[in-house]
């Protein structure tokens, strides 16, 4: 028999309304085709904020476009559906447990959150380290391990965010991960004290990589700046390695940062040269520094009467901080010095003793 109008009528109503999880299924049809029209407008806007942005960051040199680039490129699909899902069941009546609707829509928005703050962090950081690779390595390594610690710190919050959507007590949990985290804190204050220590040398900047700098009895050329130690190169060749806590609480002679150097150095003549070969030095000096480029003359003095010697200070300046430029300087002095008593002569005084014999 072949079924009429009247009954496919009422097949049908009866189908639509049948009921499914308090719903009639009329609804459930609506809700799915809103969630899969919401679904392809989500995505197809996605693609064009993508596509213009993207656009966007090739015609600027600023970071701020680039992060939001990298940030909606990081969005998933899968929170679209979500979304699209929620968006179509506010057709329908779940009662009270619509709620778990919304936990679910609030944790997977906060998941995705902390996916673009990671995704933002790491554009930033390789916009950072490109800029400074060359000019400042060590700022680099620094900032390298620090994003570690703000990448820990973002999950961190989105899983308290989370536990606490979740029906849990946050207070007592973090009051526990406090407790835990004082102990392994004391467990590894001499890490954290050095990873401190290093962003305070980067921030800073007491010394940087290629500065010549002394600490305590050690010197060398600052070769690497790490999140832990320091590394020095000696004059001699070998390695030095300093804990950078060590290092800030040491005092520490930057010559790098040295305008120009002060140069002490004293001499002493024999006690058999006369008050005119005396009288003659300190001119004699004076001349013979300021003939030199990259000298600037301070003070020659007779300074006093020595166990076997007439003692002369001298002081004077290099207007530079290199070392060998200074020692080329310092040994033309000694040279000239040398060349002037054998002129005028005059001899140079050294430790001696006398002994006179009485016969009585």
């Amino acid at each position: 028999m072949r079924a009429t109008p009247c009954c496919m009528s009422n097949w049908f109503e009866t189908i639509y309304n049948t009921e499914l999880v308090g719903n009639t299924l009329d609804l459930w049809l609506y809700a799915v085709g809103a969630a899969v029209v919401l679904f392809l407008l989500l995505k197809l806007i996605l693609r064009v904020l993508q596509r213009q942005v993207a656009s966007l960051s090739t015609k600027t040199a600023t970071v701020v476009d680039d992060l939001l680039a990298a940030a909606l490129k990081s969005t998933k699909s899968f929170v679209l559906m979500v979304v699209a899902i929620w968006g179509g069941a506010q057709l329908l009546d779940f009662g009270a447990k619509g709620n778990y609707l919304d936990y679910t829509l609030l944790i997977v928005l906060v998941l995705q959150a902390a996916v673009w703050a990671n995704r933002m962090v790491s554009v930033y950081i390789v916009f950072y380290t490109d800029a400074r690779r060359e000019d400042n390595p060590a700022a680099v390594s620094v900032v390298h391990g620090l994003s570690f610690l703000v990448r820990l710190l973002i999950w961190s919050l989105a899983f308290l965010l989370v536990v606490d959507n979740l029906g849990y007590d946050v207070t007592a949990l973090v009051a526990g991960l406090g407790i835990s985290g004082i102990a392994v804190a004391l467990a590894l204050q001499n890490i954290l004290g050095d990873l401190f220590a290093s962003l305070s040398i980067v921030l800073d900047k007491p010394f940087v990589i290629g500065d010549f700098i002394i600490v305590g009895d050690l010197m060398g050329v600052v070769e690497k700046i790490g999140l832990k130690t320091t590394r020095l190169r000696s004059l001699s060749g070998e390695q030095l390695i300093f804990s950078n806590n060590d290092l800030l609480s040491s005092r520490v002679r930057n010559y790098k940062r040295m305008q120009e150097r002060r140069v002490p150095f004293a001499f002493g003549v024999l006690y058999q040269t006369t008050p005119e070969q005396l009288e003659s030095i300190p001119p004699m000096v004076r001349e013979l520094i300021e003939s030199i480029e990259g000298t600037r003359f301070d003070r020659a003095h007779f300074k006093g009467f020595g166990d076997s010697s007439y003692d002369f200070e001298v002081v004077y300046y290099v207007n530079t901080s290199d070392y060998a430029v200074y020692m080329d300087i310092q040994q033309a002095i000694n040279l000239g010095i040398c060349r002037g008593f054998a002129e005028r002569n005059i001899e140079f005084a050294y430790p001696t003793r006398t002994l006179y014999v009485h016969n009585s």
